[in-house]
């Protein structure tokens, strides 16, 4: 049993944590094996990503005043909570990873930016694309129409300088 003051220490702990967060997965792990919960952690701590099993009480407190107080209602059973710092599409992917090949492991939802999504929605997360690839794209859309236009550009030059070399050449066979 915890006291008041280590409870007050895990809330504020919490909260902090999910004031940072872009994301949040919430899973069900009941029959889940310590080695197997152990394994899991493993796996998200190599991706940079948390894992906390916490009294749901404490959880639902800790999400007031949030982005991921969207998800209070889900802290309902034996509770496991993925929480990603930068990248949430990277998390649900790892998450739903593991998830396959554990069946024991069921995601119930999570929240992005402040907004709860159910198992199927967190499923379609997981198949965007990382920060860093859209991050390319966007930057290969903003550099296309300068390149286009430099090309355009090159092109109406190099034209100009084949009619000036044609004219210079017509001139020399007509004299």
């Amino acid at each position: 049993m915890l006291t008041r003051s280590e409870k007050e220490t895990a809330v504020a702990e919490l909260r902090e944590k999910f004031s940072r967060a872009k994301g949040l997965v919430i899973t069900h792990y009941q029959g889940m094996t310590v080695a197997e919960i152990t394994d899991l952690r493993n796996v998200l701590r190599k991706e940079k990503i948390e894992y906390y099993v916490v009294k749901n009480t404490l959880a639902k407190i800790a999400t007031d005043g949030t982005p991921m107080s969207a998800a209070k209602g889900e802290f309902v059973g034996p509770v496991g909570i993925a929480v990603e710092f930068e990248d949430p599409a990277r998390m649900a992917k790892v998450v739903l990873g593991y998830a396959k090949k554990n069946d024991k492991l069921v995601v119930k939802g999570g929240v992005v930016d402040g907004t709860f999504y159910n198992k199927t929605q967190i499923e379609a997360v997981s198949k965007l694309p990382s920060r860093e690839v859209m991050l390319s794209i966007m930057a290969g859309t903003f550099q296309a129409p300068a390149t286009k236009m430099a090309q355009l550009l090159s092109a109406t030059v190099a034209q100009f300088g084949f009619a000036m070399t044609a004219l210079k050449d017509k001139r020399e066979n007509a004299a």
